[in-house]
């Protein structure tokens, strides 16, 4: 097929180059760097560390395994078997359905059959292949190919015709590595995810908005102990603009406070192991993080029907008080141990009275949301020391190393978070300092960090009363104006704090990354730094906000100039038929 090159724009991104048409043909967004440099550092983890727990389960089985020379001469077993980490990575989740019959798509994930030498087992563990279910132009999936070492076949779906094309075109634009590793599909996502289950080592999900209706044949793609990235735009859905709307897409009512962002992560991470659990499989989140105008999550899946059962402890609603910023959270589940049994049984109620002990007012209920850790500390650790050594490989190196940074000083243990302007907001006081306030929670014997998601937020281990008890000392420091005595301020403030705040400055009152003055959170690079048009529409003056001035007038200029070509072609063409 035919193409005229100057309708095309060369955009380079790493080490992948793509053409993109003048047209919004085939969607790409340039503010997605963050999030594809951040998958890419993920992706490198994943693979050592999945080379690493391989090499473990080997070297395991090969301290276990009997000597080649026996009494009869006979070799063990070990020769028909396949290793644990082929039967997808755990013998523990052989529980989950009970023996497996072996199947087409387990070579696609493990190693080649065992080889015996010297009465050990020593396998080759195979590239892992990885699923880009919504590919639109491919540079994801041809940044996947090009830059990560050890990486395997890469599959590019879409269901749309001109991307597949685009996809294609790109591919053998970008030579022979990209030939070799990459190939493009034109698929329904759903449909081919859930006829090529447990054979992807690696799906990674970026739509252009929700990915709820992928999430059932998502889980069910990944193998065992494999990686599944997902990504969610609709955030006005999943920070409480529509609150409706979540609880019909993802199971879960989102409320409208200052840890709404994080809340998203937690319904995301709620909802994914939904739908995991319908099939004896559960997740374990190793990165989640919130940037620009989305949410993206980096969990591993398992099978297990015995683990699954831990879900409902990792689940909890979240009641919000209406007057002042004081929440807490539910469990929905618990355990009762006894002697070597365990019993799940429900989780007790209710953890707050019908009115706020702080304040009076009523509460709202939202949830449930993922209420155990978001990150995995050791995993956060790896990335980013690996994004540090080859940091002029990640075109947005400056971002991502500032989110790790920040990620790596948080809490994992802690849900959700405080902003300590609303909490100043509801007395009418000035703010403390964020140190002055830290170093009283922390002479107080509590823990509190910061957050990746807001620069005002902070996580606490520290009780809403605890908290009130060393607002309200401040407040006795720096006397208010007199409030109204139904204002939620005025309740809190006329009761006398049961703890002696000690404002003096903490050592740990400062995070080692602000200590040293490390940068934690970024301007925008650039103006319109957001999400773009979506694929296919036409870009009108009313897109000025998403794409900027200079991007519409160049695109809508280009439109005139379409149009005032065919017309004068239209035009010769008449002549001609009217001279003959």
């Amino acid at each position: 097929m035919s193409m005229d090159l100057n309708d095309y724009a060369i955009i380079k991104e790493g080490e992948a180059e793509i053409l993109m048409h003048a047209k919004n043909e085939v969607f790409y967004n340039k503010t997605q760097v963050n999030n594809r440099d951040m998958s890419i550092a993920v992706l490198r983890t994943f693979i050592s560390t999945r080379k690493q727990e391989y090499e473990a389960l080997l070297s395991k089985r090969n301290k276990s395994a009997p000597k080649v020379h026996e009494k009869n001469g006979s070799v063990s077993d070990v020769e028909d078997k396949r290793s644990e980490f082929d039967m997808n990575n755990e013998r523990k989740n052989e529980e989950c359905e009970g023996p497996e019959e072996k199947t087409q798509e387990e070579p696609c994930t493990t190693a080649e059959e065992p080889v015996k030498t010297d009465g050990k087992v020593r396998g080759e563990l195979k590239p892992p292949r990885v699923l880009e279910a919504l590919s639109a132009s491919g540079l994801r999936a041809l940044r996947y190919a090009r830059e990560v070492e050890g990486i395997g076949q890469v599959v590019a779906l879409d269901n749309d015709k001109g991307a597949v094309e685009a996809c294609q075109r790109n591919i053998k634009f970008n030579g022979s590595v990209a030939c070799s590793k990459v190939e493009s599909h034109l698929a329904d996502a759903r449909v081919y995810m859930l006829t090529h289950p447990k054979e992807f080592d690696v799906v990674d999900l970026d739509p252009y908005g929700s990915p709820s209706v992928f999430l059932d044949s998502a889980v069910q793609s990944v193998v065992d102990g494999g990686m599944l990235m997902c990504t969610a735009t609709d955030m006005a859905v999943l920070c409480g603009g529509n609150g409706e709307v979540c609880y019909s897409k993802y199971g879960s009512y989102p409320l409208r406070g200052k840890y709404c962002h994080e809340m998203a992560l937690r319904i995301l991470l709620a909802c994914i192991e939904s739908h995991a659990n319908r099939y004896k499989r559960y997740i374990v989140p190793v990165l989640s993080v919130q940037m620009d105008f989305y949410v993206r999550v980096f969990v591993r899946v398992y099978s297990s029907a015995s683990a699954m059962k831990n879900t409902p402890l990792k689940l909890s609603y979240v009641y919000q008080c209406t007057g002042c910023d004081s929440f807490h959270l539910q469990p929905i589940g618990r355990t009762v141990s006894k002697n070597t049994s365990v019993r799940y049984l429900p989780g007790f109620a209710p953890v707050v009275r019908q009115e706020c002990s702080d304040c009076g007012k009523k509460f709202n209920m939202g949830g449930p949301i993922w209420s155990a850790s978001i990150h995995d500390q050791e995993w956060v650790t790896a990335i980013l020391a690996d994004v540090k050594s080859m940091k002029e490989r990640y075109p947005a190196y400056d971002r991502i190393s500032a989110v790790l940074t920040t990620i790596s000083e948080e809490l994992p243990d802690v849900p959700l978070f405080l902003s300590l302007h609303n909490l100043c907001a509801t007395l009418k006081c000035t703010s403390p300092s964020a140190v002055i306030f830290r170093s009283a929670v922390i002479n107080a014997g509590y823990r509190i960090s910061g957050t990746h998601v807001n620069p005002l937020g902070l996580k606490s281990d520290a009780p809403m009363d605890v908290i009130w008890d060393i607002m309200r000392c401040w407040v006795k420091n720096h006397p208010v104006k007199a409030q109204p005595a139904d204002q939620p301020g005025s309740v809190i403030l006329a009761k006398e704090p049961d703890l002696q705040a000690n404002f003096a400055r903490a050592v740990a009152s400062l995070s080692k990354a602000q200590a040293k003055k490390v940068a934690r959170f970024l301007p925008n690079p650039e103006r319109h730094w957001g999400p773009k048009l979506r694929a296919g529409r036409q870009i009108t003056s009313k897109h000025i906000s998403l794409l900027g001035e200079e991007a519409v007038n160049g695109c809508l200029n280009h439109q005139d100039g379409e149009r005032d070509a065919k017309r004068q072609k239209t035009e010769k063409t008449e002549d001609a038929t009217a001279i003959s």
